[in-house]
């Protein structure tokens, strides 16, 4: 027996027909419960066997073909071989053609063929990001999966000009315009599922760089039970949301999951009774019942503006993508001062350090003081593949006696988690609330060393301490608590 989709994609979407199995003397296909006798008899003779049917409802026959179709696909790195065996390499070394005759250039169709696979192979892969980076010699493409870059393909360094046409092409973008970085956005649909990528080229010495940051619309929202916060943790954190005014700051680098932890915040805040608007840089996903806002530089609508414009629209709370400069601080500790609850991302490595970041960018203490309500640090770390983990027999030797020792896992890796040994991520958290001490030492200007220690003092965890809780549980390895925080 193989699985396998002999049928076209769009024929089987269409028509209502797919092939679940098939077996030397018959075939097993899925009937959509409104397909009709023409799609039968072509899958009949497409297959030539005998056919086993199964009806299906319309819901439960779109997930099996987004299931068959979404995860059947060759893998990219053969299809792009298979492409520089066939592309004309010297006629792709030169210059591009105008829009005109790359569109209908013969070579288009193994380009668009390669292209298709590396963001099919990204989507079943669960990957954040592709990168498309040209050298002297060869291109590479990259995925980012749970947080690190892994290299799947190495495409002829001729064909890098006419992949990096097409996506650009794809995102509406200047195919013309080398010189100068672009960003641009594109809309997918992988097997029924909405795929937004957001397309960022940049020139280098070698030709253009390409980052294509994917966003699946039809994934689910996590709420903040799903984050992975321990329980005092998230009851505080909710306690600070419920604040009737007061800014709430979540920070970390980039791609720590700032924007998914205030997308989870907002969830739990009822919209039918708040007026509750976003700007934001992008938009990732839609939220009901909440105004949201795209900065748009063009236009000169940055977070400034936009806010200016929000706290004439009677809001009670605001969520900032990210404060980037004064202007938006002082428009955030103004909004708050005035009855409204401010959420927001700062680029900061702990919870203490965000109130020196404000104060440095010329946040007046004594304003600060009065209006930070807490700060939530957090990080990603990947999560060991619980089919293929396996006891670290010498980390538990080393630590035999010791009560407090962690149960030690090791990453193995399988087919399950792509050889990496990890499968999906979890956060680990810093949570300090600013209260008596420490509101007292931030008025006054203290050192960021003293805001730690008060922090600590007061409970708050440090991100290690809270990750160490995760690898006790075995749910990360301690390998990947250091390399998170290279502690």
């Amino acid at each position: 027996m193989s699985s396998a989709a002999p049928l076209p994609y769009g024929f089987a979407r269409s028509h209502g027909v797919l092939v679940r199995a098939l077996h030397a003397d018959h075939a097993e296909v899925v009937l959509r419960e409104d397909a009709g006798l023409g799609a039968l008899a072509e899958a009949r003779r497409v297959l030539a066997r005998p056919l086993k049917l199964h009806t299906f409802a319309r819901a439960q026959f779109d997930a099996q073909l987004a299931e068959t179709y979404g995860n059947g696909e060759r893998n990219a790195a053969d299809i792009v071989a298979d492409v520089g065996q066939e592309v004309d390499l010297e006629q792709l070394m030169t210059e591009m053609p105008a829009v005109e005759d790359l569109l209908d250039s013969q070579d288009d169709a193994p380009i668009i063929r390669m292209i298709n696979a590396l963001l099919a192979q990204a989507v079943r892969d669960r990957a954040s990001d592709v990168h498309i980076e040209p050298y002297e010699q060869a291109s590479v493409v990259r995925l980012r999966r749970d947080g690190v870059l892994q290299d799947i393909a190495r495409p002829h360094r001729g064909l890098h000009a006419a992949m990096a046409s097409r996506i650009k092409i794809m995102a509406n973008l200047d195919i013309a315009e080398k010189r100068l970085p672009q960003d641009g956005r594109i809309g997918l649909r992988l097997a029924g599922r909405q795929i937004d990528v957001r397309v960022s080229t940049l020139p280098t010495t070698h030709g253009e760089r390409l980052v294509l940051r994917l966003l699946d619309k039809s994934a689910g929202q996590l709420g903040l039970d799903a984050l992975g916060m321990d329980g005092d943790t998230e009851a505080a954190f909710q306690d600070l949301l419920a604040q009737p005014h007061g800014i709430l700051l979540v920070t970390g680098p980039t791609g720590s999951g700032k924007s998914t932890t205030l997308y989870a915040a907002l969830r739990t805040l009822d919209a039918s009774r708040l007026n509750i608007v976003t700007v934001e840089d992008p938009v990732e996903f839609d939220l009901p019942g909440v105004g949201q806002i795209q900065v748009n530089p063009r236009i000169e609508l940055d977070f400034a503006r936009a806010l200016r414009a929000i706290l004439r629209q009677d809001p009670d709370v605001i969520m900032i993508g990210e404060i980037r400069d004064l202007e938006t601080a002082r428009i955030a500790v103004q909004a708050s001062l005035t009855g409204h609850l401010v959420l927001a991302t700062l680029h900061t490595n702990d919870a203490p350090s965000a109130v020196t970041r404000l104060i440095d960018m010329g946040v007046e203490p004594f304003l600060l003081a009065s209006t930070l309500r807490g700060v939530l640090a957090q990080r990603l770390v990947r999560k060991l593949c619980p089919a293929c983990r396996t006891p670290d027999t010498l980390a538990a030797a080393a630590a035999n006696g010791l009560d407090d020792a962690p149960a030690r896992w090791r990453a193995q890796g399988c087919s399950q988690c792509g050889s990496s040994g990890y499968r999906g991520r979890i956060g680990i958290y810093e949570l300090m609330r600013v209260d008596g001490e420490l509101e007292a030492l931030i008025h006054d200007g203290r050192q960021e060393a003293e805001l730690r220690r008060a922090a600590r003092a007061a409970g708050a965890r440090s991100l290690v301490d809270d990750g160490m809780r995760h690898v006790r549980a075995g749910t990360t390895s301690l390998d990947e608590l250091q390399r998170v925080m290279r502690d």
